[in-house]
């Protein structure tokens, strides 16, 4: 019944940033789709994917805590990144999700990573 659980928007102080919010949208749908996941591969790819949604996140949390951190740890974001596409394509690939939901995940990630290369650009500018 894990489609009946409810996602509830976080309630902190990164909650209204928009990286923040579409990240946990990614993750949300990656739950729900990682559970369809063939057993074969739900506990291997399917929580390397998690694991790395996840770490992700700490990553730009720390971000926006660790000004004398923020661009090495927004970098390391940006190759958790790169790493989320390869394994969710990975995943298409050997048919744990279906096209449509790859084209859903996919386009969390590329609007994540639009984001994330503002903000890096940003961060570059203000040293």
């Amino acid at each position: 019944m894990a489609e009946d659980f409810q996602f509830l928007p976080p309630k902190s102080i990164n909650s209204d940033v928009p990286i923040f919010q579409k990240l946990y949208d990614f993750y949300k749908e990656l739950y729900l789709a990682q559970n369809k996941f063939p057993k074969a591969h739900k506990y291997t790819l399917g929580q390397t994917l998690s694991n790395n949604s996840l770490e992700l996140f700490e990553l730009l949390f720390l971000a926006g805590r660790r000004q004398e951190q923020k661009l090495d740890l927004l970098e390391k974001a940006d190759a958790k990144l790169e790493s989320l596409k390869t394994l969710l394509r990975l995943a298409k690939d050997t048919q744990c999700i279906d096209n449509n939901k790859y084209l859903q995940l996919e386009s969390f990630l590329q609007e994540i990573g639009k984001m994330l290369g503002g903000w890096i650009r940003h961060t570059k500018q203000s040293a």
